[in-house]
């Protein structure tokens, strides 16, 4: 039932009113089709008023009212348009329930006004009819649009879905039925239908593959939020505590990683590993997803898009394509990963062999640390060449010792191990000019002082260990040594080799001894340079027969037992040796100790061993003692020592160390003349620090004289022509430099012997004298040569190079200090009781090495066997080991055929151990 705007129900004969209802809604089909049934009006959604329910209008009365009016009109004309006053008031209630602009909206009715309920009804009836009249008028266009559009999208989706599925439906059938048309070719029933269910059973289900393609994107996602949640976590810690000093969540993360990747092993081959294994998980749960493939066949081709990148050419599908090439890519990141890797390891095993990090596995062999001018003997900037400077070899003689001695074995092996690249110390050692003769060389860089560098040159398994000493200041030399025993002595193999140890001062040789114990031998070369020149100045011609006996080239000690010499007293054993010399016996009574020179009564014992010089330790052996004719005694008075003077140029951190040798090697009343650049009034505070006692000195007394030795002048004013013996020191301010020191030696030399030879009348007094070389008497070498015989001189040179010189020139006799160490270290590498022997000999008391005049032996014209003449030395108690000929130049040590007989000449000299006087 609709209501006027006034309030009072319609008339029936309103016809403008019901026309106007009935013109919009319902529609003409609508009215006369048979479905129309009874309904109560919808709300307009667009209606802005919502009637609370207290005030809803009953809806039977309007929906026959609405009846009653579509029933009384069948035909309807679309240009009729009231206009009525009625129809009037229509159209503005229909706007004021539509909320059209044009007209003012009703006043609120506020709850708290004062109205009657029946003024209330009257408005809310009003306000219904009127929506219920021209509301659902508004925009019919539309919803009819709506509606059309949506039935017609929901067609299409119901039909999308429904050909999907159909499509879905028969693509299973189609792949049963190609199953099924494969296996009818096969013969066995059985076999067809097992074989229809189990490839009717690999095919996936969607929802599987769905899950799987979502597993690997989360998985892929997953490590992605886990930063970021790092970083949230990060930044989070600093804001609540600004002044914190805690390290943030990321970089523990960071730092642990670095730590895994530095510390392991295998960290990085690791993690390319499990890179790849993720890669091939991932990638085969994304093509599973995106595939018909099984699970097992998703992950191999997964591998074989990461191994070839070009297998992903024949994907088909989007989707599979996008994974494909995804793996693809990753897969070329892995492998230049690991190209990378192997390239690293390959390059890095290179480097290490290259620069000597590789662990040697030898045995037996001899290792030698450090790296000193006894290898090489110096280095040479050369201005030109600004980048490196150039290394000038000369002979390497401990490495040409050691191979000579191992000549007989067929050849050794020597390891060297010092703080230098392995292809420099190889460069080096390959430009020694002399034959290794099968000797093995191998060089390897690293610290004698870490553990772990002696454990890669096989140090517990060595037969001999050589620690060189550094150039440069003594102390620190002999420091570093001391802490190489040390590190030598705390390995953890132990130890089945000798320690020789070259140490620059004689002071230190009681700590080193004291640390390595019964492990050691030291060599101090200073004092052996010292004690070899002193024993030259005073015997000229000494030096040479030293280098014989050092060196493996010609005659050296050896020690060996005999069992069948057992008894037998020494004398007979002298002549016991056709190809050796005895000289003493180790006696195992006495715990081993080496008695030079014994007594001819001493009978030797069971394990008593006996100390020969000869050529090798295969060359001799003990055989028939031969018929030797009874040698008569030569009653020869020697005689008395006389008092010498003796010059000493240059000054020497150990020369407090020669004058105590030289005191107790003179006659009293000697005079040592010390000429050098150290001021007066500091050398006997140096020689103090030194810890010589000049008070306690008794047989030579000190000059000194302030100078340069090569200035001229300052040479002029020393009475050079007046000395017995002069020597020549490698000054302390330039012994470092080899080249310099033997130039400075050199200068000297020349300097003294010209002068010399301008002040002694010698020409008419060595007239008769024929002239040695090829030099005339009238040059200048000549005239130095024989200013020569008057007075000795000992040089101390460095350089081979230098020695040379001065050996065809005949004006001075030389010590070669660097060649003569060497050979001493050498011989007590292979044989550590040989150092037993050196030192003796070098000692102030005890043996030593002697060159005596022919007249103590024999008679003029006097034919005698060698061994007659040492029968002879017998008597006078001394040994006798070789001689020189009076036309010759070179000592014979060892001579071989010692029973044939031969004329010597009261000229000849002979080389014998004895006491000394």
């Amino acid at each position: 039932m609709s209501t006027n705007t006034d309030g009072s129900p319609p008339s029936t004969s309103s016809a403008a009113a019901t026309t106007t209802r009935d013109w919009i809604f319902p529609s003409y089909s609508f009215v006369h089709s048979t479905h129309n049934i009874r309904r109560t009006p919808r709300r307009r959604r667009f209606s802005s008023y919502h009637p609370p329910p207290s005030q809803q209008f009953n809806s039977t009365a309007a929906a026959s009212s609405t009846e009653d009016a579509s029933n009384s009109f069948t035909t309807i004309s679309p240009s009729y348009r009231p206009q009525s006053s009625e129809f009037r008031n229509y159209q503005k209630s229909t706007r004021l329930v539509a909320g059209r602009p044009d007209d003012p909206a009703p006043a609120p009715v506020r709850s708290n006004d004062a109205v009657s309920p029946e003024t209330r009804s009257a408005y809310l009836e009003k306000t219904f009819s009127n929506f219920f009249r021209g509301g659902l008028r508004i925009r019919p266009r539309l919803a009819f649009s709506v509606s059309i559009v949506t039935t017609v999208l929901s067609s299409l989706l119901s039909k999308n879905f429904t050909l999907h599925k159909e499509v879905t439906q028969l693509q299973g059938q189609i792949s049963k039925l190609n199953v099924r048309l494969k296996l009818c070719n096969l013969l066995d029933s059985t076999d067809i239908y097992n074989s229809t269910l189990h490839d009717v059973s690999l095919d996936p289900s969607k929802s599987l593959k769905i899950a799987a393609l979502l597993v690997s994107i989360m998985l892929l996602v997953l490590p992605l939020f886990f930063l970021k949640y790092v970083d949230y976590i990060s930044s989070s810690r600093r804001q609540i505590d600004n002044n914190s000093e805690e390290v943030s969540l990321n970089k523990q993360l960071a730092y642990r990683v670095d730590v895994f990747l530095s510390v392991t092993p295998y960290a990085k081959p690791l993690a390319l590993l499990v890179a790849t294994l993720l890669l091939i998980c991932l990638g085969g749960l994304a093509l599973f997803g995106v595939t018909d493939d099984s699970l097992a066949d998703s992950l191999w081709l997964s591998w074989t898009y990461i191994a070839d990148s070009g297998n992903h050419a024949n994907s088909e599908g989007f989707g599979s394509r996008l994974v494909s090439v995804s793996i693809s890519f990753g897969g070329m990141l892995i492998f230049a990963m690991m190209l990378g890797l192997v390239s690293d390891a390959i390059s890095e095993k290179f480097d290490s062999l290259r620069k000597g990090r590789s662990e040697v596995v030898e045995r037996d062999h001899t290792l030698i640390l450090g790296w000193s001018d006894k290898l090489v003997s110096s280095r040479i900037v050369c201005p030109k060449l600004k980048r490196k400077p150039l290394t000038f070899m000369l002979l390497g003689s401990l490495l040409n010792q050691l191979a000579i001695a191992n000549e007989s074995l067929g050849g050794g092996t020597v390891v060297v191990m010092a703080e230098h690249d392995k292809e420099e110390m190889e460069l080096d050692i390959g430009k020694m000019e002399f034959d290794f003769r099968g000797t093995s060389v191998i060089c390897r860089s690293g610290s004698p002082l870490i553990l772990a560098d002696l454990k890669k040159v096989s140090v517990s398994k060595a037969r001999a260990i050589v620690v060189l000493a550094e150039d440069g200041n003594a102390d620190q030399s002999d420091a570093r040594a001391l802490r190489t025993v040390l590190s030598l002595t705390g390995v953890k193999e132990g130890l089945q080799a000798h320690i020789v140890v070259e140490l620059s001062d004689l002071d230190n040789e009681v700590l080193v001894k004291l640390v390595g114990g019964d492990l050691v031998e030291t060599v101090v070369a200073h004092d052996v340079i010292g004690r070899l020149m002193i024993q030259c100045a005073r015997q000229p011609g000494l030096a040479q027969i030293w280098e014989d006996i050092l060196g493996f080239e010609n005659c050296e000690f050896y020690i060996k037992r005999w069992p069948q010499l057992d008894g037998m007293q020494f004398e007979d054993v002298l002549i016991s040796f056709k190809e050796a010399i005895p000289c003493g016996v180790k006696v195992a009574s006495s715990g081993g100790k080496i008695i030079l020179n014994p007594d001819d009564s001493y009978v030797l014992q069971e394990g008593d061993e006996i100390l020969v010089i000869a050529e090798d330790d295969d060359t001799y052996s003990p055989s028939d003692l031969p018929m030797v004719k009874d040698a008569k005694f030569l009653l020869v008075t020697p005689l008395a020592r006389k008092p010498q003077k003796i010059l000493l140029c240059g000054w020497r951190r150990d020369i407090d160390d020669m004058i105590v040798v030289l005191d107790a090697s003179l006659a009293h009343g000697s005079e040592l003349w010390m000429f050098n650049e150290v001021p007066e009034n500091e050398r006997e505070r140096k020689l103090t620090d030194g810890g010589l006692e000049i008070d306690r000195l008794m047989n030579i007394i000190l000059v000194h004289r302030e100078g340069n030795a090569v200035i001229r002048r300052h040479l002029e004013s020393l009475p050079l022509e007046s000395f017995d013996s002069i020597l020549i020191l490698a000054d302390e301010s330039v012994e470092d430099s080899a080249i310099q020191a033997d130039s400075r030696s050199l200068a000297t030399l020349l300097l003294i012997r010209d002068i010399q030879a301008k002040r002694l009348p010698y020409r008419e007094a060595m007239a008769y004298q024929t002239h040695r070389g090829s030099f005339s008497q009238g040059s200048w070498i000549g005239e130095m040569q024989q200013a020569s015989d008057k007075s000795v001189i000992i040089s101390e040179i460095l350089d081979p190079r230098t020695k040379n010189l001065l050996s065809m020139s005949k004006i001075s006799d030389y010590v070669l200090s660097n060649e003569l160490v060497s050979m001493a270290l050498a011989m007590v590498a292979e044989d550590r009781q040989i150092n037993d022997v050196l030192e003796e000999l070098f000692a102030e008391e005890g043996n030593e090495l002697h060159i005596r005049a022919a007249n103590l032996y024999i008679e003029e014209g006097e034919e005698l066997s060698f061994y007659e003449i040492l029968l002879r030395a017998r008597q006078r108690r001394e040994i006798l080991i070789g001689y020189r000929l009076a036309d010759t130049e070179k000592a014979v040590i060892n001579p071989p055929a010692k029973d044939e007989r031969k004329v010597w000449s009261l000229k000849d000299v002979f080389v014998v151990i004895a006491e000394k006087e």
